[in-house]
């Protein structure tokens, strides 16, 4: 790992007098797999709207890829490389899987780059992003044909099509079964392996614990732990904040 892909300093967000972030201070490595952890309502997924541009903090500064990211909204941000899964997948249910990933394809790598794309390239692409995540014997099949997991991987592939340097996998496990959730964690890993840096925000620590490499922990608003998995969960604020006594 080298210098920090994404650098967030000092990011502050309130709605109305409600303070949803206070100074959030947050670097990720290049190739670097965080694990963003906290109870419901500690501030994961705003922090994760204000570093994708969906929400705009009202302090500090978030920088991707050595820039800086105020001012750009988020298809601007995923057109640098960072992209995000949603915990509820909403996939274009009168498309097959091979057609809802050449959506996303279409609209981030094309429009990045500019280059015209050929049919045959498109479909190529399609075709291999299917089978990066295991799905590429229901490439034809209608999102209602596929299972929950399955679901969970056309997810994760569509934020994939973007060809992104940074994904945030926002629980992508939720609700699945225990060999599921191993299944998920194998993909997360694979896809880190091949150069894609990822920040998991998820409940199920099992996962959390055998996916990060580190784990910052927010809570109210604050980070109150950044550092080697078994040495936050073993924080004595942590512990009394988030996993319980």
């Amino acid at each position: 790992m080298t210098d920090a892909l994404l650098h967030v300093e000092n990011v502050g967000k309130r709605f109305g007098g409600f303070v949803a972030l206070e100074g959030i201070n947050l670097s990720v490595a290049q190739g670097e797999r965080v694990g963003l952890i906290g109870p419901n309502g500690s501030g994961k997924s705003t922090l994760v709207n204000c570093m994708c541009g969906s929400l705009t903090n009202e302090t500090g500064t978030v920088h991707f890829d050595g820039h800086k990211m105020d001012g750009l909204n988020a298809h601007q941000r995923t057109h640098r490389g960072m992209a995000r899964s949603f915990q509820l997948p909403r996939p274009f249910t009168t498309l097959t899987v091979k057609e809802n990933l050449r959506i996303p394809l279409l609209y981030t790598v094309y429009a990045r780059s500019g280059t015209h794309m050929s049919q045959a390239d498109i479909n190529s692409r399609c075709t291999e992003l299917a089978g990066l995540v295991g799905l590429a014997g229901k490439a034809d099949k209608y999102p209602l044909d596929l299972t929950q997991v399955e679901m969970r991987k056309l997810e994760l592939a569509r934020a994939l099509a973007a060809d992104p340097k940074l994904l945030i996998a926002d629980e992508s496990m939720a609700g699945l079964s225990h060999s599921e959730v191993t299944d998920i964690v194998s993909l997360l890993i694979k896809l880190n392996e091949r150069g894609i840096t990822i920040i998991l925000i998820e409940h199920i620590m099992r996962a959390v614990m055998s996916f990060s490499q580190r784990l910052v922990v927010l809570v109210s608003g604050k980070k109150i732990a950044d550092g080697k998995p078994d040495q936050v969960v073993n924080n004595p604020e942590v512990i009394g904040a988030y996993l319980g006594e």
